[in-house]
């Protein structure tokens, strides 16, 4: 059974990490008037990585 490779894994998440926090901070800055604490972004990033690294274990490429 194939996999995708660490490195695609980890890339994808980082992005996907990225762009969650970044989403959700915009909503937040036009919602609440203030920037997001960092800290709170780090939580919506890490809590965003797990379903999506696991996801990401479990799918296969196609063509293989």
């Amino acid at each position: 059974m194939y996999h995708l490779p660490f490195w695609q894994r980890l890339i994808i998440t980082i992005v996907a990490m990225l762009a969650a926090s970044y989403l959700i901070s915009l909503g937040w800055q036009q919602l609440f008037d203030f920037p997001l604490p960092i800290y709170l972004g780090g939580v919506i990033g890490g809590l965003t990585a797990l379903p999506v690294w696991d996801f990401l274990k479990r799918i296969r490429p196609t063509g293989v």
